[in-house]
């Protein structure tokens, strides 16, 4: 699952979180940049002068600071309304930009360097439960190599034992032998291939224990983490951190956040419950014994139903899905939807912060430049492990005349190396791009007087919103048709294969949105009221993955403990299932019967994604789609199921 890398950095306190933040970029202060050296180019990383060293995000700070001074000062002297607003956002506006530089900067920057000895404070909490997950993905040995099927093999690392053995030649005397074994690092990508296409129960049962068990560190981050929230909530007069994070949100209480939830929960049941006992009957069927069916097997036996059902080859689907291709078939989005076009423009010296990072303009013919995209899309050792937007600059009034262009970075982990003609994504990582790109969208077209309100920052549980409308463009015939084709031959991607790919998607659809829920009930549940004998995270996940899941938790495992959105989305992870529900109401009524067409671009443009947190959510929803869209509920505000629950076939 990506994540959507927003802040509205409080005023309060701005200072001490602003040196604290930095202190990661200026502990160490050489080889700031991996291909431009800091003298030689003619800006500083993401534009900005200032950041040509390290020692820039010190000065950052420190101009930021004094700047923020001299408009408190200014606000206290109490001009009209209109003038205080203004410069209490020009203070977000100068914030946001040191914080946000310095999250993209620790998360991608090829020489980012967190110092071991950071404190443990809330803030510095967040860093330490990501770094942990970098740090320690965990390990399995797996020999002999024939173990490993041969396609994924390239992905792992070869390794050697010595044994002992015979042979004729040596008339029964014993021989040493190297015996090649492979080492299964049991990052999420990894252990997600090696799930999904190893035939073997006890390496995937192995790799998954593992994987599901690292980092151990981040149990005690985690405690700390919702200690360090439950304080924060109380001091804000709050009983819960849960209660304190949804409460300026559609939902407005944890009440009504956990009321949708378990009612999807109680509708999704019943198909969940039959798709697993389809996968489990397969598995019998299939020579695997008639034992129970085990998490380690949903990846391996699901995909062989997908296959063997629709006849799919995730290489095949990948060679029409070349990266090149599919950054042109976001431009054609923009273009047909939008009328805007995007322009590759070079990077100034001192610019980027590595090669394979690219540079797009976003323009429309009549209202000129529109804003800046990054686009970081390879992995590489110590990025950021998922997929992320993240904003560098807000959009906003600042006169008349003049308004200033958001800049935004797109953020993947796709595994293909820089410049390679093999470059092409597998169809949940083209899902993943337009996802992406439409929280990009999101802040490029925003239009707002005020920073604080400009793109992605909106109510949270409307944020994730126009990211789940875009994956519905990844799986439309009509669009893809406009973009994928085959590697080396130019054929436009078959019509079938698409079908078939949109039947594969559905045949455990119900088993994925419970494991949604059961994401969301975890993350409302960890950061609720909490009781006088404290449990362990563990044993709290535990239980709700036996009431509310098909599948049973597998002791000794936590899994929680690498599950970023803990960290970015705490007690707000059910804003994607809010997300997913008005996303599918909107394509319905606005996209559907002509998905790239300039009516339903302008719809979606002057009626929702311009007005970004300016308006209330609930307003614009109506707006775009309908009274329809929303209900009210325990005073707060939750989705229409509807036209989610139609498209998957619940009701």
């Amino acid at each position: 699952m990506s994540a959507l890398k927003r802040r509205n950095v409080p005023i309060v306190g701005s200072k001490h979180l602003l040196y604290r933040t930095v202190r990661t970029f200026t502990t160490r202060r050489d080889h700031f940049y991996a291909a431009v050296a800091p003298d030689s180019g003619e800006t500083g990383l993401y534009g900005f002068e200032i950041l040509k060293t390290p020692k820039g995000f010190q000065r950052f700070v420190d101009e930021a600071i004094e700047r923020s001074s001299e408009l408190i000062s200014y606000v206290s002297g109490m001009p009209s309304s209109t003038e205080i607003i203004r410069a209490m956002d020009e203070i977000s506006d100068t914030v946001c930009s040191v914080v946000d530089s310095a999250e993209l900067c620790r998360n991608t920057h090829p020489d980012r360097f967190v110092s071991e000895n950071e404190p443990t404070s809330y803030a510095f909490v967040f860093i330490r439960f990501s770094e942990n997950i970098v740090k320690d993905p965990g390990s399995v040995d797996i020999f002999p190599a024939s173990r490993i099927p041969r396609h994924i093999q390239h992905i792992l690392r070869p390794i050697y034992r010595s044994t002992c053995g015979t042979s004729k030649e040596s008339m029964g005397s014993v021989n040493n032998f190297k015996e090649k074994g492979f080492r299964i690092t049991t990052d999420p990508g990894t252990l997600s291939s090696v799930l999904q296409w190893a035939s073997d129960d006890e390496v995937r049962k192995q790799s998954y224990i593992q994987g599901n068990s690292v980092p151990r560190a981040n149990l005690g981050v985690l405690d700390k983490l919702i200690a360090s929230r439950h304080e924060l909530a109380q001091i804000m007069g709050y009983k819960s951190y849960a209660e304190f994070a949804v409460h300026p949100n559609m939902a407005s209480s944890p009440v009504v956040a956990m009321s949708f939830l378990l009612d999807l929960s109680k509708i999704v049941r019943p198909k969940a419950d039959e798709e697993f006992k389809a996968i489990k009957i397969f598995k019998e069927s299939s020579g695997h014994g008639f034992g129970d069916l085990e998490p380690w097997d949903e990846a391996y036996f699901t995909g062989m139903m997908k296959s063997s059902t629709f006849k799919l080859d995730s290489s095949v689907v990948a060679s029409y899905f070349p990266l090149s291709q599919c950054i042109e078939g976001l431009k054609v989005l923009v273009e047909s939807l939008f009328g805007a076009t995007f322009r590759h423009i070079p990077l100034a010296a001192g610019e980027s912060w590595h090669p394979d990072v690219l540079k797009m303009a976003l323009h429309h013919p009549e209202e000129g430049g529109l804003g800046y995209l990054y686009l970081d899309l390879y992995s590489r050792k110590g990025k950021y492990p998922g997929c992320a937007h993240f904003a560098i600059k807000g959009g906003r009034q600042i006169s008349e005349t003049e308004f200033q262009l958001p800049v935004v970075a797109l953020v993947c982990n796709f595994s293909a190396s820089r410049g390679s003609s093999s470059a092409r994504l597998n169809h949940w990582e083209v899902e993943t791009l337009f996802h992406e790109f439409g929280h990009a969208l999101h802040s490029l077209l925003s239009r707002t007087d005020y920073q604080h309100f400009s793109g992605t920052r909106v109510a949270l549980d409307l944020a994730e919103t126009p990211a789940n409308l875009f994956e519905y463009y990844a799986w439309d015939y009509r669009v893809l048709k406009t973009f994928a084709r085959h590697y080396s031959t130019g054929e436009v991607i078959p019509q079938k294969l698409v079908e078939s790919m949109n039947g594969a998607r559905n045949m455990f659809a119900a088993t994925e949105l419970q494991r949604q829920i059961f994401y969301a009930l975890i993350d409302q549940t960890l950061f609720g009221e909490q009781s006088s004998s404290s449990r362990e995270t563990i044993s709290i996940v535990a239980d709700l993955k036996s009431q509310y899941t098909s599948w049973k938790h597998v002791e000794g495992t936590h899994w929680h403990t690498r599950f970023n959105h803990l960290v970015n989305y705490g007690a707000g992870y059910y804003s994607y299932l809010y997300a997913k529900c008005f996303a599918a109401s909107i394509w319905k009524e606005v996209c559907l019967e002509d998905p790239l067409s300039m009516d339903a671009g302008s719809a979606l443009r002057a009626k929702f994604l311009q007005h970004g947190g300016a308006r209330d959510p609930s307003e614009l929803l109506k707006d775009l789609v309908g009274d329809g869209v929303l209900r009210h509920s325990n005073g707060g505000i939750v989705p229409d199921i509807d036209s989610l629950c139609e498209e998957m076939k619940l009701v």
